[in-house]
């Protein structure tokens, strides 16, 4: 959301390193809001995974895609991989074949909402004569791991079996889960450091309101959000609630010295993915990096390195929100709803940081261990998260109110939080409302779930 500079410019310290998160300052006239969300895909003859593969496969589905659109081909050693689309964003694919939309940058929850109905819709029309489906939960509810296809992207290869050593959900992670995220500007350094520290302690409660993945393996899983469980277990270097962030002192070079310290993944060089699982951005910044010896790293690398790191909420030249399961198309919009009140009008932002100001790190922690299975239900101090979401929910109204964009019906952006309105006026989250279909109407039967939940 903010201009890079060139993918190849040098970095010759770390200094560059810092001034690359702090060209995200913008002022508030220029902030974007930009949606993202991922999707299984799925044959409806049999609910099984589409794989890449096949005149019905994924590929075929993107080159269809292409065909339709005029977008821009992204490929890995020439294999269609992704979609640089005509009216910006993008379309990537998660390493199962989770179909990703990339949202572009846009000024209201009206217009990021369109995008994505514009987008289903389309997917809808591509893919109906090909027998498939689309499905937004948080986990993948029936398939086991073994029978999901891995997508042809390179990086996945050195990903996957990292993943294995560092943890034991890493894989389930990327093959069967799905999320909701939004991408929120910042103005100055003090305003990152506080939009930080507020979504970051807020970002359970968003897991408690948006939790849809009870299911795995064909049952229930024990989880109201098994998706935010599994990335407790996927790798502790570089995910978590960032207690950093708290300490006097937060900055731009205090999350670079924390990036700095996340094991690598990989470097690419002429189109090709070298292996560097394991490896220190250190060293490469000093030209010690075992694989390109001599070599330092460009803004490419460093850029890569930061979408490597999978905190609660992430710092790139925008903040990420990265709590959220994937859920209905209203709820793909609600997400975006929520954090936009929050953190663009400044009362609601001063309000917000009052609610969660005094609260602990290791009561930040509590929440974050806790909501996965038991969500809005979580006790808190001598509250619920529920209690605390009604205040959160109360804190976007009022944001979404006083920026006043209105759409050709003149409702407000807060139309789109009706979704979480709901979840605490029954007290009853979305995995919860499924866990009464699987125990009541549907018998048990898991594959009920496809043929009505889907978009």
């Amino acid at each position: 959301m903010a201009d890079p500079k060139s993918a190849d410019a040098p970095i010759n310290s770390r200094a560059d390193l810092i001034e690359t998160l702090s060209r995200g300052c913008k002022p508030k006239a220029d902030w974007r809001i930009g949606t993202e969300h991922e999707k299984f895909v799925f044959f409806k003859d049999d609910l099984s995974p589409v794989p890449y593969e096949g005149e019905n496969g994924i590929g075929a589905l993107l080159q269809a895609l292409q065909d339709k659109t005029g977008a821009e081909p992204l490929t890995d050693k020439g294999v269609l991989i992704g979609l640089k689309m005509p009216e910006g964003g993008a379309i990537s694919l998660e390493p199962g074949g989770q179909f990703e939309l990339s949202g572009a940058p846009l000024e209201t929850v009206h217009q990021t909402c369109s995008e994505t109905a514009a987008h289903l819709n389309l997917m809808m029309e591509i893919a109906q004569p090909m027998g498939i489906g689309f499905l937004g939960l948080g986990t993948a509810p029936t398939w086991p791991l073994k029978d999901i296809p891995q997508m042809p992207k390179s990086r996945y290869n050195i990903m996957a079996p990292y993943m294995e050593k560092v943890g034991t959900l890493g894989t389930s992670m990327m093959f069967r889960s799905c999320t909701v995220q939004v991408n929120l500007d910042f103005s100055s350094e003090v305003d990152m450091v506080k939009k930080l520290r507020v979504s970051l302690a807020l970002q359970p409660v968003a897991t408690a309101l948006f939790a849809n993945s009870p299911f795995l393996d064909g049952k229930p899983n024990g989880y109201l959000s098994f998706r935010s469980h599994i990335w407790q277990h996927t790798d502790d270097a570089r995910t978590g609630m960032l207690p950093f962030a708290f300490e006097d002192g937060m900055s731009f070079e205090r999350y670079v010295d924390y990036a700095l310290d996340v094991p690598m993944y990989f470097v690419t060089r002429n189109g090709s993915y070298i292996n560097c699982a394991g490896e220190s951005f250190r060293a490469f910044l000093d030209g010690k990096l075992p694989q390109l010896p001599g070599e330092t790293p460009t803004q490419h690398d460093w850029e890569d390195h930061l979408s490597t790191i999978f905190p609660e909420v992430r710092l790139k030249q925008f903040l990420e929100m990265r709590g959220a399961d994937c859920g209905p198309w209203a709820e793909i919009c609600a997400l975006p709803a929520l954090w936009t009140g929050i953190l663009y009008e400044q009362s609601s932002l001063d309000a917000a940081w009052d609610l969660v100001k005094d609260w602990t790190a290791e009561e930040r922690q509590t929440l974050r261990n806790e909501v996965p299975k038991t969500a809005i239900h979580t006790p808190f101090r001598n509250t619920t998260v529920a209690e605390i979401g009604k205040r959160m929910l109360e804190i976007s109204h009022a944001g979404l109110k006083a920026r006043d964009f209105r759409n050709w019906e003149d409702s407000t952006e807060q139309t789109y939080l009706k979704p979480l309105d709901l979840v605490l006026h029954t007290n009853k989250t979305r995995a919860e409302r499924l866990l009464d279909l699987y125990e009541g109407e549907w018998a048990h039967d898991l594959s009920q779930v496809f043929r009505t939940h889907a978009y």
